[in-house]
C-alpha cells in the first residue's frame, strides 16, 4: 500500500460534498449583467456554505457589471482570464489576469469585458444568494 494511503481517505464521488465542479452547476444570468453566465461554486445549495459565496462568471466583449451596488455585502474579483475595464466608487483601471479588486458594500461599480471575452472569480461575504427564479423580469 502506498505511504499516502495510510493517511489520505480520498472520498469518492458518491460521498463528497464539499467539491463543486463547474461542470455540474447550473448557469444563470445575473441581475444589472449583460453578457455574463454565473457558475455559483461555494453557497448553501451547493456545499452549505453560510458566511460566504464563490462563483465563476464567463463574461462576453463589451459585456459585464453595469453600475450597481451591493448593499452591505463585500465582493472580490479575481480576473482569471481576459481583459477587463472596471469602475469603483469613482476610481478606474484596467485589469489583467492574475490581478483582484475590491467592492465594497454600498459602492457604486461596474465591471466591463475590454478582450474577447474574460473569466472571473468573485466572492461575496456575506453571501449575495441571487436567485433568477425570483427575479422579476
Amino acid at each position: 500500500m502506498p505511504f499516502r494511503d495510510l493517511f489520505w481517505d480520498e472520498p469518492t464521488v458518491s460521498s463528497n460534498k464539499y467539491r463543486v465542479r463547474q461542470a455540474d452547476v447550473t448557469p444563470y444570468s445575473p441581475a444589472n449583467h449583460t453578457g455574463t453566465k454565473n457558475f455559483r461554486l461555494i453557497g448553501a445549495e451547493t456545499v452549505g456554505a453560510k458566511q460566504l459565496e464563490v462563483l465563476v462568471g464567463e463574461i462576453e466583449r463589451g459585456k459585464g457589471a453595469l453600475p450597481h451596488a451591493h448593499p452591505g455585502i463585500e465582493q472580490v474579483c479575481y480576473l482569471l482570464e481576459g481583459e477587463a475595464h472596471v469602475e469603483v466608487a469613482g476610481e478606474k483601471f484596467e485589469m489583467k489576469p492574475g490581478e483582484a479588486c475590491f467592492f465594497p458594500p454600498d459602492k457604486t461599480h461596474l465591471f466591463l469585458v475590454t478582450s474577447e471575452r474574460a473569466k472571473v472569480l468573485v466572492i461575496y461575504a456575506p453571501p449575495y444568494e441571487e436567485d433568477p427564479a425570483r427575479r422579476k423580469t
